[in-house]
């Protein structure tokens, strides 16, 4: 009977921790200064409440759970803006709590420049703080009239000092770059821009009328072929080509007029 008994306290043991491991809520972020709201219904049968533990990072919280809503103060972790944060919410079989504000843990675009910088050769360089999160710096140049990405790069995330750096394409003349970020609120973020004046030739294309292919060369040399980025529009504002080179093979177009851009110029030709 004693052995029984015994084998039956295991058996409510091992159910128990089946449960606890088996209903669990899991959100993992970083820590933007906010707190967690949590809705807690009650458990099956109507009997207490649906929550049974909260774990941050591992760590069982003092929060009191034995309530129709509360909040998961992380404050109290002392924790720094921008930590990684896991959250455990663990819940009884049959009913579910519900998280109503998981973006407070979701990375939010706070970077401060304090620096900023490119050389000729187009070397793009900028240092940061206050970093709350890991998210991508976008960087764009102006270019044809508009703000033009270029490329991108992860951002580390931290609140001290963060240094990035991108090799970016120069054009002929004064070259505009700047960085930007968009968090989980879909607004993006910018800096300032910085400008440097390229070395570069002024670049033309030929011939404005053609069966089949663009040249680029330096402006006054036309026997001088020069490479560089173009992107090719038809008339009705589809881009058709894009690339970076000395010359684009506009063979398989059809006939009719297009609009092209390439270096810091935009211009016109016929296909025919």
């Amino acid at each position: 009977m004693r052995h029984i008994l015994l084998f039956s306290l295991l058996l409510v043991f091992g159910r128990n921790m089946l449960y606890a491991q088996g209903n669990v809520i899991i959100l993992e972020g970083n820590y933007q200064g906010k707190p967690l709201y949590v809705q807690n219904p009650f458990g099956p049968g109507g009997v207490g409440f649906c929550v049974t533990e909260i774990r941050v990072n591992g760590n069982i919280t003092t929060d009191e759970t034995n309530s129709s809503a509360f909040e998961i103060d992380l404050k109290n972790q002392k924790f720094n803006i921008g930590d990684k944060v896991e959250v455990k919410i663990v819940h009884k079989e049959g009913c579910k709590p519900k998280v109503l504000n998981p973006e407070v843990l979701k990375p939010r675009s706070s970077f401060e420049i304090t620096s900023m910088g490119a050389d000729k050769d187009g070397t793009f360089k900028w240092s940061t703080k206050s970093e709350s999160g890991k998210l991508t710096y976008v960087i764009e140049q102006f270019r044809w009239n508009k703000w033009v990405r270029v490329g991108e790069v992860e951002g580390n995330g931290t609140s001290g000092a963060n240094d990035y750096s991108f090799k970016i394409t120069p054009h002929s003349g004064k070259n505009q770059l700047r960085v930007r970020q968009t968090d989980y609120s879909g607004q993006p973020r910018l800096s300032k821009s910085v400008d440097f004046i390229s070395d570069l030739p002024d670049t033309d294309f030929s011939p404005l009328k053609t069966s089949k292919d663009i040249n680029f060369f330096q402006k006054g040399k036309a026997e001088k072929a020069i490479e560089t980025i173009y992107e090719i529009y038809d008339q009705y504002g589809n881009i058709v080509k894009k690339g970076f080179g000395s010359k684009v093979d506009v063979s398989n177009l059809p006939k009719g007029p297009y609009f092209i851009n390439f270096d810091n110029r935009m211009g016109e030709f016929t296909k025919k």
